[in-house]
């Protein structure tokens, strides 16, 4: 198929408004251990090789990660890493909250020297677009007027700013922490709802979840859902990271240890025969200019193609092979 004139590409027929989507990998991968941050790099090169697109970012993180008095210490080592990562690495840095003594420090140790080689900066224990209005203020004065924000969402004050939260210019994604959401109540809800089975069970931390989802998807920001903190039980794991894709509308979500990325690549993938429905719908589509068509028995205008648009999109995310007339458009 011949390439489409700019003005036919399904971007601009089909998405509008979302066109404008923030858009990034599936998977967030945060460590905070030297060695662990080092494989976690590694491991990013090797899957993009293997799959022909980066699938994960790799965060590495400044505030579970440093010990306690040695904080610069592992900021300056993150900027190192950050700085000696392959060229086409995708590489986002988490600091601490905006109101620690070291977050200012954290923003210094890295903006200024790396930050041009970072996809984001995730600012912790958000609770307010004040809080986003600091975080950004400091990153903007330390030279990072470029970078993104996202932001951990962590108590039920910050759950009820969500929307507000969402809609600041600056954040491209909202993450859900469970564990700080769960001790924030004070033992009103029980330590289980932390964990594989009740977080997708307790109706407080449901609720929490579905809002920030909701949230996002009302400003075009990507919706990123919390840790599972079971290591060794994955089948429990690709169980949580399916509901949380097809239930709760997350579109991204935190892994935890490397045997976490390929099931979250997997959940957050459309199957195959929906790839191939979404292939054969969207070809025709495009042979038609965008007028409606008939596939299968069933007639399909703009409203539908833009739906199985943003299918191919999530699966040429999660590195599923695409016919090559389609996946040519994807960065265009």
């Amino acid at each position: 198929m011949t390439a489409l004139p700019a003005e036919l590409h399904p971007n601009k027929v089909l998405l509008g408004a979302q066109a404008g989507m923030v858009r990034m990998p599936v998977c967030d991968h945060y460590s905070g251990v030297e060695v662990r941050m080092r494989k976690s790099l590694q491991l990013q090169a090797e899957l993009t090789e293997e799959m022909g697109t980066c699938v994960f970012d790799v965060t590495l993180d400044c505030e579970d990660g440093a010990p306690v008095g040695g904080e610069l210490e592992h900021a300056l080592l993150v900027s190192e890493l950050v700085a000696t990562a392959a060229p086409e690495a995708r590489v986002a840095v988490r600091v601490h909250p905006v109101d620690h003594p070291s977050f200012h420090a954290d923003v210094m140790a890295i903006v200024p020297s790396v930050g041009h080689r970072l996809a984001h900066i995730m600012v912790p224990k958000t609770e307010s677009v004040a809080d986003v209005d600091a975080a950004v203020q400091a990153i903007n004065q330390a030279g990072g007027q470029h970078l993104p924000v996202h932001v951990l969402i962590e108590s039920p004050f910050a759950v009820h700013q969500a929307f507000d939260i969402a809609a600041h210019p600056r954040v491209a994604s909202l993450s859900f922490g469970v564990m700080d959401f769960v001790s924030a109540h004070g033992g009103a809800i029980p330590a289980q709802a932390m964990g594989v089975a009740g977080q997708f069970e307790h109706p407080l931390v449901v609720r929490a979840k579905l809002a920030i989802a909701s949230a996002c998807h009302a400003h075009g920001k990507v919706p990123s859902h919390c840790v599972v903190p079971e290591l060794n039980d994955l089948a429990a794991f690709s169980r949580a990271a399916q509901v949380a894709a097809n239930d709760m509308g997350y579109t991204r979500m935190w892994s935890i240890h490397p045997s976490q990325i390929r099931p979250i690549l997997e959940a957050m993938s459309p199957s195959q025969a929906d790839i191939d429905t979404a292939v054969a719908i969207i070809q025709a589509a495009m042979q038609a200019h965008w007028a409606p068509i008939r596939h299968a028995g069933q007639l399909h205008d703009r409203a539908s193609y833009r739906y199985f648009w943003q299918l191919l999109q999530r699966a040429h995310a999660t590195g599923k092979p695409l016919p090559t007339d389609l996946s040519d458009q994807m960065g265009s």
